[in-house]
């Protein structure tokens, strides 16, 4: 396994950048931003957005010379890391040679990238449309179900998160579709499994899956199958807690679909590119979607792509109709310049491999450790390095830290933890009532061992939020 990062970082928390500090440009780039940046998901006048000077590897640093091992991979796609240099290098390369074209034209990066992406998706998902980022790769999934089909309805997962755009925001579950959720966008939702916190009263996983899909089945049944074009779910959750589907719910929803007329979309834009230790999260399971997502990992984000992995029959429909739908930057030479490197870089460096080995030796392990050790942490749940840790008030009643959806002082748990851990110099990635370890496909294994070792005392600090800390029920 190859790495790459800078000598002068060494460990998380350890000794400041050379050539920084430099504060005053720190405040100028912070003051700037405040003046002119409008920031995602956000109430703008309660950010305090850090200034970030620079990044490499698997770290990143302010103005003030304080370094971070990221645990998040920037919104999770880093997944080589940053600054990777033969990548850097090919977008360097691509821009000179051809930095952008109009995408009805034939391309050299574009169709390689096309070919590289279809040499790795299952099945026969062999035709690729490219956008330019998630959720509007869901936007054309979604569209392509609906005109394939000629019905209007799709069924996603309450527990899901698909995108930020009109149609992608709908099919999301999470509270960030309440703003936006006009009640006519032909969207149902459902309960995906989700053992831990059940909503079938299993007591199995067998259970779960079983009473999962009878759910699923009901729905349809009660909604008219005729008039569902698809069902699309993320294949193991991102955002939403990480949830791995228990076996054989994947492949008895393809059988749904199937029965039904329906387009399986499997949603693979954050576990998507070596982030479960496999090409694809759905690699790990039996059913191959007919449409597939993806963005993020395909060139660890260093330059916007996303885009549908297409199958023969949903291809069939457009052979002689048009497709309705199309990006001015569909397939821009630049981004797929970026992926063609990325990919390879991938399977030279056998960073695929190296994900499935840091999930099943070192983070795995440490996480179920910690488990047991700290009364914060009531699930551990993951693959490759895509983890998640459901912290909870009280390991016997599974009450969450902080009530869904918490802010303000409601949230000073999860607010308390972060902050504990960005002072040991590791940035987590936290949602809700959960921390997600997610730091690149290439970390290795000294500098995940690091952070897993600030992860392990950011836990007292949610420790202290437990019934156990207090002596209640639980303890």
């Amino acid at each position: 396994m190859t790495t790459h990062h800078s000598s002068s970082q060494a460990t998380a928390g350890g000794t400041a950048v050379p050539g920084l500090p430099d504060p005053a440009a720190g405040r100028a780039v912070h003051a700037t931003d405040r003046a002119h940046v409008f920031h995602s998901w956000s109430a703008q006048g309660q950010i305090d957005p850090l200034a970030v000077a620079g990044a490499e590897g698997s770290f990143f640093w302010d103005y003030e010379g304080n370094r971070y091992l990221d645990f998040t991979s920037g919104l999770v796609f880093t997944n080589i890391g940053y600054a990777h240099p033969k990548v850097v290098a090919a977008i360097q390369e691509q821009a000179a040679q051809m930095c952008t074209f109009a995408p009805a034209f034939a391309i050299e990066a574009r169709s390689e990238a096309a070919r590289l992406i279809a040499e790795r998706t299952p099945g026969d998902l062999d035709k690729i449309f490219f956008t330019n980022g998630g959720a509007d790769a869901v936007e054309h999934a979604i569209r392509m179900a609906r005109v394939h089909t000629g019905r209007p309805k799709v069924l996603s997962a309450y527990r899901s998160y698909h995108g930020g755009t009109e149609q992608a925001i709908n099919i999301t579950g999470d509270p960030r579709r309440w703003a936006s959720d006009t009640g006519t966008a032909g969207v149902v939702h459902f309960h995906a499994p989700h053992l831990y916190r059940t909503q079938f009263y299993a007591q199995t996983e067998e259970q779960e899956c079983e009473r999962a899909l009878a759910h699923l089945e009901q729905t349809l049944v009660y909604e008219g199958p005729h008039t569902v074009a698809a069902v699309i779910l993320e294949t193991i959750p991102g955002t939403a807690g990480i949830m791995m589907p228990p076996p054989g719910y994947l492949a008895g929803v393809r059988a749904l679909c199937d029965k039904y007329g329906l387009v399986f979309v499997l949603d693979e834009v954050m576990a998507g590119f070596g982030r479960t230790g496999t090409w694809f999260a759905a690699d790990l399971y039996d059913a191959v979607p007919d449409l597939m997502t993806f963005a993020k990992g395909v060139n660890s984000g260093y330059v916007p792509l996303g885009g549908v992995a297409i199958s023969e029959k949903i291809a069939e429909t457009f052979e002689s109709r048009p497709y309705p739908g199309g990006l001015t930057y569909s397939g821009h030479p630049l981004a797929c310049g970026a992926a063609v490197a990325t990919l390879k870089v991938m399977a030279e460096e056998g960073i695929v491999e190296h994900a499935a080995h840091l999930g099943e030796n070192v983070i795995g392990p440490a996480l179920r450790d910690m488990a047991e050790r700290h009364p914060s942490v009531g699930e551990v749940r993951g693959t490759g390095v895509f983890w998640a840790l459901d912290l909870v008030r009280d390991k016997e009643t599974r009450e969450p830290l902080v009530p869904y959806n918490a802010t303000g002082a409601d949230n000073a748990p999860m607010a308390d933890f972060a902050a504990t851990a960005k002072r040991g110099g590791l940035w987590p990635f936290v949602n809700m009532n959960r921390t997600h370890v997610v730091p690149p496909c290439t970390i290795t294994e000294a500098e995940l061992k690091d952070g897993l070792g600030v992860l392990d005392e950011a836990l007292t600090a949610a420790d202290a939020h437990t019934t156990a800390a207090s002596g209640g029920a639980g303890a």
